[in-house]
């Protein structure tokens, strides 16, 4: 795989055969009504409105490899959900265009729709008062899926789900981890070969969380289905895309690896130390002290002065270190990378 330019001046990585997903110059307009509060405005809005255009997505491009997991990125509001739904074919573009799986999307053929699937963590997809099992056989009607493909393909992802337990309860009385799961399977006994995915783990806790990202890298894996992936939960991001795309205000602002952003965005390292018995020692003279973090007893409570991270240049960590551990009575010592909240939060306002 070797590194090429995107339209902006940033790296992506090229992969060998057709790219599955091809977005060119895509942009989405809404015209939307404008109108003060009141009695008052509402009546002259019977008469004369007034309009004014939002522009949800501005001139996007980007390339998307076989078998690649990407994270598309932006704050809330920056297009990404309205760049899904026209990729899904839910949504008209008001300009440029946009090539999946050698389809246009919003032309909703039959082919198309069969080899894609759109999880909108925030929707729901299964009927709510009967047992996931029966939307299950719903979407195998509705897929013209075979008795036979459909028994393999429910078996791989009750293996990697753990769905035996729960697809015989009420939807409604399903946790939210556990109907997260059931979407995500119904979602996939057609085997799609490109998966939208919009906050797939929105509102989870932890431990569904980690289960959900588990089964999507192992799926992924498995299948070398192609993945465009939203979240506003780094620890997603993290674990299961090299690639990240980011949009801001509907406009493309990174398109490269997480780690060459790190690098570019925020070119240092945290040195986090931890100090014995020590007397108005000052790490300052060492580099910026950035935190101080009271849970590795930075009181003094715990008698080791407790833990305090300093920010140096990645290019000084190893002098800076060994500068400490000469002069400090250290009784730790690790070399962290900036926070990745930190790093997308700066690539955001750059």
């Amino acid at each position: 795989m070797q590194p090429v330019q995107t339209r902006n001046g940033t790296s992506r990585i090229a992969r060998n055969g057709p790219d599955p997903i091809i977005v060119d110059g895509l942009s989405k307009t809404y015209r939307v009504t404008d109108r003060e509060g009141g009695f008052g405005a509402a009546v002259r809005s019977f008469f004369k409105r007034k309009y004014r255009d939002v522009k949800a997505v501005q001139n996007v491009s980007f390339r998307i490899g076989s078998g690649e997991i990407v994270g598309f990125l932006g704050p809330n509001g920056a297009g990404k959900t309205t760049t899904l739904k026209m990729l899904s074919g839910l949504l008209y573009p008001t300009g440029g265009s946009a090539n999946v799986l050698s389809h246009t999307p919003w032309e909703r053929r039959a082919d198309y729709l069969r080899s894609i699937t759109l999880v909108m963590g925030q929707r729901n997809r299964l009927s709510w008062d009967i047992p996931a099992a029966d939307s299950f056989l719903l979407n195998q009607a509705i897929y013209r899926i075979g008795d036979a493909d459909y028994k393999r393909t429910f078996d791989e992802l009750n293996e990697l789900l753990e769905l035996a337990a729960i697809i015989r309860k009420p939807v409604r009385n399903l946790s939210l981890g556990e109907r997260m799961k059931c979407e995500l399977a119904a979602a996939l006994l057609h085997r799609p070969q490109v998966l939208f995915l919009d906050e797939p783990t929105i509102g989870l806790d932890i431990g569904a969380q980690v289960r959900i990202r588990s089964f999507l890298k192992e799926y992924n894996r498995r299948s070398g289905a192609t993945i465009l992936l939203t979240s506003h939960y780094m620890a997603d991001v993290t674990a299961l895309c090299e690639r990240i795309i980011i949009i801001h205000h509907g406009q493309l602002k990174y398109d490269g690896k997480l780690a060459d952003l790190s690098r570019r965005i925020a070119p240092y390292k945290l040195i986090a130390v931890r100090l014995g018995d020590c007397i108005d020692c000052d790490l300052s003279r060492y580099g910026t002290v950035v935190e101080v973090a009271a849970e590795y007893g930075a009181d003094g409570a715990n008698g080791d002065g407790g833990k305090q991270l300093v920010q140096v240049k990645a290019d000084e960590v190893a002098a800076v270190t060994a500068r400490i551990l000469a002069d400090l009575p250290v009784s730790d010592l690790t070399i962290e990378d900036p926070p990745i909240e930190d790093v997308i939060e700066r690539a955001f306002h750059e």
